[in-house]
Order: C-alpha cells, then sequence, then structure tokens
C-alpha cells in the first residue's frame, strides 16, 4: 500500500528530518511509528500523503506516486490526522465539519449525508452532530477530526500522535475504533513514542533515530532488542521490566494478556517459587 525508497528531507535552515529512510507498508496493516522527539516522525508522515514532498528519493501510495501531479488522488486515498484538531477542524458545527470534504467533492446532497450519518455512528458523536465546534471537549475534537477524514473514505488513515492529551477513557475509545477500521480492512500508519500503548493495537513498528530507520518488523522482534530501544530513546513496555526480575525468561512479554500467560506457563513448569 505504501512504497518509500529512500527518502530524504531537510527544513529550511538545515535541519535534516529524514535521511535516506526506505519502509514498505502492506494493505491492510496497522504499524506504529516510534522515536523520540525530533526523530523525524511526523516528517515521514507527511510525506505519506503530499504535505511535503520528497527533496530525494520517492513514495508511492496505492501505485501513485505522491507528488504535485497526484496530488488530489493520493488525498482521497490518504487521511491525515493532525496532532491538535485545532490545526484540522474550522466548520461551525460537527455537522458542517464532517460534511465539508464530501461536499467539496461534490457529491450529491444523499451521500453525503449516507457518510455523515455513517461516519458519525463509527466515532460515536452522532448526538453532537448541531453543536458549534468551540464546545467541544479535547477529546469530541480528535474523534470530530477523524470523521471528517473518514467522510472522505481513504484507504490509508495517517495519524500523528493520536492519543496526545486525551484522557485514559478517551484514549482507549480512540484506540478501539481505530482496531476497528483496521479489521475492516484499512491501513493504518500512527506515530508514537507511547512503548506501552504499542504492543495492545499495532502489528509492525518502525523506529527512526535522528532521521533514519533504526528498525522495522514485527512487535516481537522490533521490541526484542533492548539496547537498541534504549539507543532510540524509548523503553520496553513497563511490564516487560518486571519479568526482568525473574530468571531464565527469553522473551518478555510486551503486555498484561502476554504477562499472564507467561506466568501460568511458568507455573505450570514449576519455575516460580
Amino acid at each position: 500500500m505504501i512504497r518509500i525508497d529512500d527518502l530524504h528531507f531537510t527544513y529550511p535552515g538545515g535541519t535534516q528530518a529524514l535521511d535516506g529512510v526506505s519502509l514498505e507498508v502492506p494493505e491492510g496493516s496497522f504499524l506504529a511509528v516510534m522515536g523520540a522527539n525530533g526523530s523525524g516522525k511526523s516528517t515521514l508522515l507527511k510525506h505519506i500523503n503530499g504535505l511535503l514532498l520528497a527533496q530525494s528519493g520517492a513514495v508511492t501510495v496505492a501505485g501513485l506516486e505522491v507528488g504535485r501531479k497526484n496530488f488530489d488522488e493520493v488525498n482521497r486515498a490518504v487521511g491525515f490526522v493532525f496532532q491538535d484538531p485545532n490545526d484540522q477542524i474550522f466548520a461551525p458545527t460537527v455537522r458542517d465539519d464532517i460534511c465539508y470534504g464530501p461536499r467539496n467533492l461534490g457529491l450529491p446532497d444523499e451521500e453525503v449525508e449516507r457518510r455523515l450519518t455513517l461516519v458519525a455512528a463509527q466515532v460515536a458523536i452522532g448526538d453532537l452532530l448541531d453543536r458549534p465546534i468551540h464546545h467541544l471537549s479535547h477529546g469530541q475534537k480528535k474523534r470530530l477530526s477523524i470523521a471528517g477524514v473518514l467522510a472522505m473514505e481513504p484507504r490509508v488513515l495517517v495519524l500523528d500522535e493520536p492519543t496526545a492529551s486525551l484522557d485514559p477513557m478517551g484514549e482507549r475509545r480512540l484506540m478501539r475504533l481505530l482496531l476497528e477500521l483496521n479489521r475492516q480492512g484499512m491501513t493504518i500508519v500512527m506515530a508514537t513514542h507511547d512503548v506501552d500503548l504499542v504492543p495492545l493495537y499495532a502489528r509492525q513498528v518502525c523506529l527512526l533515530r535522528g532521521g533514519r530507520l533504526a528498525v522495522a518488523g514485527g512487535l516481537r522482534e522490533v521490541f526484542s532488542d533492548q539496547e537498541l530501544i534504549e539507543r532510540c530513546h524509548l523503553r520496553l513496555p513497563r511490564i516487560s521490566y518486571l519479568f526482568e526480575m525473574i530468571p531464565d525468561v527469553e522473551e518478555l512479554p510486551l503486555t498484561v494478556g502476554m504477562a499472564r500467560h507467561k506466568l501460568e506457563e511458568l507455573l505450570e513448569r514449576g519455575e516460580l517459587g
């Protein structure tokens, strides 16, 4: 679905944000892009839908090269959700904001209404349609920003730090929504540095360090290299460190569910006091 080949990007002023990044994202993936602040996560994401254009290298989405020539088609294929929803929503009411994109495509009123009803139900804001956007909580604004993108019916959803500033319930609600969209076939690419959250939802991970790709692969493959994780200024999930106190545990669990399963195995084998 997404192919990135030897991507380089330097901001005005000389800050090199990406230095030869190459990455493939299969259709239907749930990819977490991780790294410390300044590692290039947001810059990489903005190249996927053409908010930034490659200075060297290439990006293709669904067979389309991301560039000025294909800008409209790429933007219909890739929905981008900013970290701060105030950078994205602007219409007077929730209803107007969701409908803006489909109306701008020139779709008939019946189709606009169908999409409005569908995405409002998906993100659980059907009771807020007539509310002014400045009367929304941060979590409600976040869900509205996603609804506006989903109304365009993209094949890929790209999110920059989607859980930033959300309370625990808002975080859980949002991540369950993304998981359900992924199960329905949508490709999800999410930038985050929340290492406790990633193993619960993502299936693939890539780590950026200083604008370079440090590693990309499955959860177990990436999180098995603790030294690399720490060199990228991240850490293992907290549950993993608990198991460092238990001798001879080769594969550290990444979630509470994995930890419970591992403890049951150790108990059955009589390896715990």
